[in-house]
């Protein structure tokens, strides 16, 4: 487990800066540069084995922070891990979030870092396109081998991409049409499986605090994958209470699951009686922010309230008490990705579909399937 002094170390600030950066402490006073840095270095390091760490750091400190649409790397085309030697020598990263709500959602850095990674090590270039109320200009992508697209996209933006590059891979996102490659971690299992694990732990009243969906102009109330999976459980069981179910309405999707949101949408939760048993939260920004009501709240946390959440983000390990959350391998979805460019760029002809497993990392905010 990565330590808020190996963070503080490797990035040059204090511990105490770490702390605050990573529970997203309003009051501090840092830079836009310095936050990346730390959210940044404490992804690639709670991602790295122990004997990759130093290595990891080096690469980060090297590279610095940087963001912006058109943004290269200065790696040249090299021996390749997969397929032949130059096959890779330029990519694009096309993100469905801002610069500000990726660095908001550590989560996504972590899939950035992997595609980053990846390249890294096939020293391929690489160009980044952030998200914006326009179309890419299309010059970035004319040279690239291929494209990566990070997050949900509409219809119309992935015809737009198809236009404009014969590879698209898409990590994190299943695209409506199976002719492209996509990785993945299902979250309908993983929601259905961490339920389950609840009901064997005898909680009963379990809420979900989460987002709407918005796709294609359209807005659906209960599309989101986690927050469906949760409605299919409950009424499968008939234990759905609609009073156990709060969502974030924001129509942009870079604000709906941020620490601000699930604060607000817990303090509407725990105003109701009778309290829930435990919430579970679409992520572990939501959950910080459920924390924050909490103790505003007077509630102790698992005592009075358990929480559970999505992502195993940095931060989740160091709260108090740490964060039970369902850890989604970000970075192995950057790393497949690019290695699933590459098949392509060797010749693979059909589209494939690769499924990333999810985990539970059990921590103290509920009781833990060891008790039982």
């Amino acid at each position: 487990m990565v330590t808020i002094k190996e963070i503080a170390k490797a990035v040059g600030v204090s511990s105490a800066t770490v702390s605050r950066v990573l529970n997203y402490d309003p009051a501090l006073s840092i830079s836009a540069a310095k936050r990346q840095a730390v959210i940044e270095t404490a992804e690639a390091l709670n991602y790295a084995t122990p004997r990759n760490r130093a290595r990891q750091s080096e690469a980060l400190q090297q590279d610095g922070a940087q963001n912006g649409a058109g943004h290269s790397t200065s790696h040249q085309a090299g021996q390749l891990g997969h397929g032949e030697p130059g096959l890779l020598q330029r990519l694009a990263i096309v993100h469905f979030l801002e610069p500000s709500d990726e660095v908001a959602d550590p989560y996504y850095v972590g899939v950035r870092l992997g595609i980053e990674n990846r390249c890294r090590e096939l020293k391929s270039d690489i160009v980044k396109v952030f998200h914006s109320d326009s179309m890419p200009d299309a010059a970035l992508l004319a040279d690239v081998s291929g494209v990566i697209v990070i997050g949900k996209h509409s219809d119309n933006e992935i015809a737009w991409l198809d236009k404009h590059c014969r590879h698209v891979v898409f990590a994190d996102f299943v695209p409506p049409s199976d002719r492209f490659d996509c990785v993945h971690s299902d979250l309908v299992a993983a929601t259905h499986k961490v339920l389950d694990t609840l009901d064997d732990l005898a909680y009963e009243r379990i809420a979900f605090i989460g987002s709407y969906e918005h796709l294609n102009g359209e807005t659906q109330r209960f599309g989101e994958r986690r927050c469906k999976a949760y409605i299919d459980w409950q009424k499968a069981r008939g234990t759905f209470d609609a009073d156990l179910l709060v969502l974030g309405e924001s129509c942009d999707s870079g604000q709906n699951l941020r620490l601000e949101t699930g604060y607000e949408l817990a303090r509407q939760l725990l105003s109701r009686r009778p309290l829930p048993d435990i919430i579970v939260t679409a992520n572990d920004n939501m959950a910080i922010g459920t924390y924050r009501a909490a103790r505003e709240a007077d509630l102790s946390i698992p005592d009075d309230v358990a929480i559970v959440s999505f992502n195993d983000i940095p931060v989740a390990q160091f709260l108090t008490p740490p964060l039970s959350t369902v850890k989604i391998h970000g970075e192995h979805i950057g790393e497949t990705a690019v290695n699933l460019l590459l098949e392509r760029l060797g010749g693979r002809a059909y589209a494939k579909m690769v499924t990333i497993p999810t985990e539970t990392i059990w921590r103290g905010s509920c009781r833990t399937p060891e008790a039982l």
